[in-house]
């Protein structure tokens, strides 16, 4: 559930900011840091709720306009929400991720961001390619494939559900693997197999019954799905997935430049 959904929210115990510096930052950008400094200090987790605006004003004399811009400031970042009459709210953890320029798993990308990645293994089984399938994986229609469904999470909460077919005869033995807390990526290179690039299709959605319910999120809410073909340094279509992101835990990053 996320931070502004939480019905019965309770309020922050009083705290008491430190003096603001004299550097050369601006009023807001030096708010909002000690903000987030005392959200990390006490260790306020999803749905605390923040003192009031009045309140938070008045501690850190400040004018409500400075307040609300180092909050709007916190919200591009993720670590605050706002539920509108009820006040602000520390967020759920959202994943931040630049899009990287090497093919990278799930797994790396949390490592990376110093979050604890894990899985909920929806289903684990070999399956015949359909024809389709083997028409995007350049197989024989009826060849084996792992179908893996899982739900991706980081530091426990719900982020993505991805859905893999993988071709089984690469890599034997996958079907067995425990996938709670082991990486395909990973055990894919363990087995000799080294992935080479990916293309990806990304598109905005609304989450159907089945997907909400697995990540915790309303029916029709958004959701950031990738459609990925991932190929082998000899360029062979190996792998099929879909990851669909829930859209207020994930954000992607990317840096474009003039040509």
């Amino acid at each position: 559930m996320s931070a502004d959904a939480t019905p019965h929210a309770t309020p922050a115990p009083p705290v008491r900011f430190p003096e603001r510096g004299s550097g050369p930052s601006p009023l807001w950008a030096q708010t909002a840091e000690l903000i987030q400094d005392e959200i990390q200090r006490r260790g306020l987790t999803a749905g605390a709720r923040l003192p009031p605006e009045r309140e938070l004003g008045e501690r850190l004399d400040i004018s409500r306009v400075t307040l609300r811009k180092a909050l709007a400031h916190l919200v591009d970042q993720g670590l605050v929400t706002a539920s509108h009459g009820r006040g602000w709210f520390v967020a759920t953890p959202v994943a931040p991720r630049e899009w990287p320029n090497d093919l990278e798993s799930f797994t790396t990308t949390a490592r990376r961001k110093h979050m604890r990645p894990s899985s909920l293994v929806l289903h684990q089984e070999l399956r015949p390619a359909t024809l389709d399938d083997a028409d995007r994986l350049d197989v024989p229609a009826g060849a084996p494939l792992l179908r893996l469904e899982r739900v991706r999470l980081l530091d426990g909460v719900r982020i993505a559900v991805d859905r893999t077919l993988l071709v089984a005869t690469l890599a034997p033995g996958l079907d067995e693997v425990d996938f709670t807390g082991a990486s395909l990526f990973e055990e894919l290179h363990a087995r000799g197999v080294e992935l080479d690039r990916s293309e990806t299709t990304i598109e905005a959605r609304g989450a159907d019954r089945a997907l909400a319910e697995h990540l915790g999120i309303d029916p029709g809410s958004p959701v950031l799905a990738l459609d990925q073909t991932i190929y082998t340094r000899d360029q062979r279509p190996v792998l099929l997935s879909t990851v669909e992101y829930s859209g207020d835990r994930y954000r992607l990053r990317t840096t474009l430049q003039p040509r």
